[in-house]
């Protein structure tokens, strides 16, 4: 279980004039999709159907992901005390489900998804690293700073099972690479969409249609500019261990500067 808990985050200290528009609205999407984990605890439940260590595991993961999304939305509706996380969550549901019923990864293997699951963590753990240095509310600051050592434990988590299959059916550097780059391009999926489109679009029009692409790039064009080089640097050395490559020299060096002039470039596409 995590070390920590709602009662922990100290509420009192909330800043109103700190609140960032832009970033609060990239905490309500976020808070959206950290709630809605149980989808993804049962997608892994079926997945890994038998490996009851993992399973133990997974259930422990999911209440972590779901005091995440609690933490969130708690801090959005203290920024903005017309914003119903509940309601926000529940249209978030009815319009983005990921797939249930399935005992066959999507990446082909349990070890494969275990590669997947590692690019996202390090997603997860850089993101939270960037709202906490970004943010002036000490509020928001603890949260992000409790959530993103988390993700890294939880990224922690999965590279030791993944470590566990690999010692017995070892995916090839190929395959490895594959997975990790298709995870890393479905970055910018609908779930992130869904997600802007319940918790800040909305609200103010229960009559909006969603659209896909639309609500995806406002979501990047706020969240992307969060990031400095040091989050990227980490991350690059996440995803270099995940993938089982140096996360050092020479390799990474070039990994990490041309993924911070590839945000950069891509930060200059996207809605001021």
């Amino acid at each position: 279980m995590t070390g920590w808990n709602l009662d922990d985050i100290p509420w009192d200290r909330f800043d109103a004039a700190a609140v960032d528009t832009d970033l609060l609205a990239v905490v309500k999407t976020a808070a959206l999709v950290e709630a809605n984990a149980d989808d993804y605890v049962a997608y892994l439940n079926g997945v890994f159907a038998g490996d009851e260590a993992f399973l133990a595991a997974v259930a422990r993961w999911g209440v972590e992901e779901r005091q995440h999304g609690a933490a969130l939305g708690r801090w959005a509706e203290l920024a903005d005390p017309g914003f119903d996380f509940a309601r926000a969550l529940a249209d978030f549901r009815a319009g983005y489900r990921i797939p249930q019923g399935v005992d066959q990864s999507i990446r082909g293997s349990r070890a494969g998804e275990l590669v997947a699951r590692q690019v996202v963590e390090t997603g997860t753990s850089s993101f939270y690293s960037a709202i906490r240095d970004a943010t002036a509310d000490p509020v928001l600051k603890a949260i992000a700073g409790r959530i993103a050592a988390d993700e890294f434990a939880h990224y922690r988590l999965f590279a030791a099972h993944f470590a566990r299959y690999q010692a017995t059916a070892p995916l090839p550097l190929r395959t490895r690479l594959a997975v990790a780059a298709t995870r890393f391009s479905e970055a910018e999926d609908d779930e992130l969409g869904w997600a802007w489109f319940a918790a800040n679009v909305l609200p103010d029009d229960r009559s909006a249609a969603y659209a896909s692409g639309i609500y995806t790039r406002a979501y990047a064009a706020r969240a992307l500019r969060l990031y400095r080089r040091p989050h990227v640097d980490n991350g690059i050395r996440m995803l270099l261990r995940a993938v089982r490559l140096p996360p050092t020299g020479v390799l990474f060096r070039l990994a990490s500067a041309l993924f911070w002039q590839l945000l950069r470039a891509r930060v200059r596409t996207l809605p001021a």
